[in-house]
């Protein structure tokens, strides 16, 4: 898995958990539902790292707690070996 692929299903399970729809997300981070829907239908391969930065702040967790998660365990080499 890319830290892409992971990034946008770490949003989802979020969203999930905090029984939030991606528009409401949306609402809450400041961020643009062009830019989530970008990031979740995989057109958006690599989130920047403010995008992720507002979703934290918009869902009241830190970056850390984001990045805590199985989905960021094993993924795959970004750059050839």
């Amino acid at each position: 898995m890319t830290i892409g692929e992971a990034s946008c299903k770490r949003i989802l399970q979020l969203c999930k958990t905090n029984e939030i729809t991606l528009n409401g997300l949306s609402t809450t981070c400041g961020i643009t539902q062009s830019t989530l829907n970008n990031i979740k239908f995989g057109k958006s391969k690599n989130p920047t790292i403010s995008t992720i930065k507002k979703i934290c702040d918009g869902l009241s967790i830190t970056i850390i707690e984001f990045f805590d998660d199985p989905l960021f365990e094993n993924l795959e080499p970004e750059i050839g070996s």
